[in-house]
């Protein structure tokens, strides 16, 4: 940190204080002894949404909430599992390096959590986002469903007979 009396770079810190969105330090420049105080941000890594049609957008995380409930509206699912389900989504979204990622991959990390969560949140989040023309779309996401039920069935037992 720069000294803003003699610009000197050596300062040591003599109180630190958390605020509600920053953090406030009380340095001492090591040159001239002069005290000053600085206020930290933390820099926030922004993540842009690339829509089906094109257009980029902020990542919300409200508009992933809503969508997750929505999903499990009067259904026997806590708002701190999907409290948890948002966060965990937006921690793998926000991994370095990536800056951009498209509506198509948020969705499918929803279906893949809602698929073990809940089966109807499962079913109804995928209606909306796969946004089935005919009754036989449905039946068919219904349908394999039905058979990675089926296998996450198998897998456990066999793991079960292993132990």
């Amino acid at each position: 940190m720069r000294c803003p009396y003699c610009t000197q770079t050596e300062t040591r810190v003599v109180d630190s204080r958390e605020l509600p969105s920053s953090i406030r330090r009380r340095r001492e420049c090591l040159s001239c002894h002069r005290r000053f105080t600085t206020y930290e941000q933390p820099v926030e890594q922004t993540l842009i949404v690339v829509k089906r049609d094109g257009r980029r957008e902020d990542f919300n995380r409200g508009k992933l909430l809503a969508g997750i409930r929505q999903a499990c509206h009067k259904r026997p699912v806590s708002l701190d599992q999907i409290e948890r389900m948002a966060t965990e989504i937006e921690g793998e979204l926000l991994q370095p390096g990536h800056h951009e990622v498209t509506s198509r991959e948020i969705g499918e990390k929803v279906m893949q959590r809602l698929k073990s969560l809940d089966e109807i949140a499962y079913v109804r989040f995928a209606s909306i986002y796969r946004s089935f023309r005919d009754v036989d779309t449905l039946a068919d996401e219904i349908a394999e469903f039905k058979e990675w039920k089926q296998r996450e069935a198998e897998a456990k037992r066999q793991l079960s007979l292993s132990l």
